[in-house]
């Protein structure tokens, strides 16, 4: 196979593609299945699907450098524009602090839309960097050539020789943790093998600024979240957003020759949970709080463990009553599934709850009485504008209406 007959395979989320066995070797074919097998699924070419290759994506949505010559691109059946806005709410990116430029969202493919995001962090790290990193006192302990902070006489007795004196002191430095998540974020973009001369400058510039000043430190996404911010770094917030979100989109990298290649790839039922959930506590009425991934314990010692998606609950009452059990499905299917059905059932006796909905991206009719439970499906649209799509399916569930 040359790189000219094929070297960009684009799967559409859900739906079966089929290639000729010709166009992906055994080899590739084994690295999709090994190292992607929950974001594609992959069947090999044999007498039950013609001879051909079957690859159909699995909810994901990215981009993925297997090799050089070989790229997948996963395409999302949810606009840019609206991935945008979706990644907007599920990161807390809708603020004052953060303000996206022109363009931003009339990407015409995901790479270009990870290649400007990536452009727009490294452009607000450069401009922190023009104001001075964000600096703080770090407790430090070592051998110096003077007496700094707490001299430690006892260790400094029992090892007579070591002319320097051990001390235990407070050094003002940029090597935080706040200046090495950017770093080690902008690493993870420079790896990834997306990003082209478009935005790369810009890139490069931001992570050499940090050189010298942050160690690139390995972290996760939970390191970006719930973080603790004052008036000196409170502008690190949205970039600590946008790092969330860069790594928890990198998947496993792979090397290739002397370069390393990381894939972009988002979890698009985990961005709509995460884009609902957000969205909700953005325009409840005051009368209600909503509560993500509450979870609850039940049995002996509280081995068995559940986790909600969301518990919208009365603020009024003196205790808080749970209204509605809500859980978000980001397939569309042609019904309401058997599972998806019991699991919110379960959920509502579990939090005595009469009224609980299922949230799908596409109109399903479903209302119907399980005992005491009313269990509806309700439409929660990734097509046209999210807010106004947001606003009718708060009406209806607030009115008890089904569009």
């Amino acid at each position: 196979m040359s790189s000219r007959e094929i070297q960009r395979i684009e799967l559409v989320e859900y739906e079966t593609q089929r290639f000729p066995e010709s166009e992906i070797s055994e080899e590739l074919g084994m690295k999709i299945w090994q190292s992607y097998g929950s974001q594609i699924l992959i069947d090999e070419p044999s007498f039950k699907n013609g001879n051909q290759w079957s690859l159909t994506a699995n909810g994901w949505a990215g981009h993925i450098p297997l090799t050089p010559e070989f790229q997948i691109a996963l395409l999302p059946k949810v606009e840019i524009r609206n991935l945008f806005g979706m990644l907007e709410y599920a990161y807390r990116l809708k603020s004052k602090s953060l303000k996206f430029p022109e363009g931003l969202t009339d990407c015409d493919s995901l790479e270009e839309f990870y290649e400007r995001l990536a452009n727009l962090f490294a452009l607000r790290v450069l401009d922190r960097g023009r104001k001075g990193f964000f600096r703080s006192y770090q407790p430090r302990k070592d051998r110096i050539p003077y007496v700094r902070g707490r001299f430690e006489i006892k260790k400094s007795c029992q090892k007579p020789w070591m002319v320097k004196p051990e001390c235990c002191y407070e050094e003002h430095t940029s090597d935080v943790e706040d200046n090495q998540i950017l770093a080690w974020t902008l690493r993870r973009i420079l790896q990834s093998g997306i990003c082209t001369e478009r935005s790369l400058p810009q890139v490069r510039r931001a992570y050499q600024s940090l050189r010298g000043l942050a160690t690139p430190v390995p972290c996760e996404p939970q390191d970006c979240a719930g973080r603790l911010y004052n008036r000196l770094n409170q502008d690190y917030q949205p970039m600590h957003a946008l790092c969330r979100f860069f790594l928890e989109q990198s998947g496993p990298s792979h090397r290739i020759g002397d370069r390393t290649m990381i894939p972009f790839l988002v979890d698009m039922p985990k961005l709509y949970e995460l884009f609902v959930a957000e969205w909700l506590e953005a325009h409840l009425p005051s009368g209600f709080v909503v509560k993500p991934q509450e979870e609850v314990a039940l049995g002996q010692e509280g081995r068995i463990k559940f986790k909600i998606d969301l518990v919208v609950y009365d603020r009024g009452t003196q205790k808080e009553k749970a209204l509605f059990v809500l859980d978000t499905k980001y397939k569309a299917p042609d019904r309401p599934g058997n599972d998806d059905i019991s699991q919110v059932v379960t959920y509502a006796n579990i939090k005595d709850c009469q009224e609980t909905v299922l949230i799908y991206p596409t109109p399903l009719n479903l209302d119907v009485m399980i005992g005491k439970i009313r269990v509806r499906s309700l439409t929660f649209s990734l097509d046209g504008d999210l807010d106004q799509a947001g606003s009718r399916f708060l009406e209806d569930l607030l009115s008890g209406e089904d569009r």
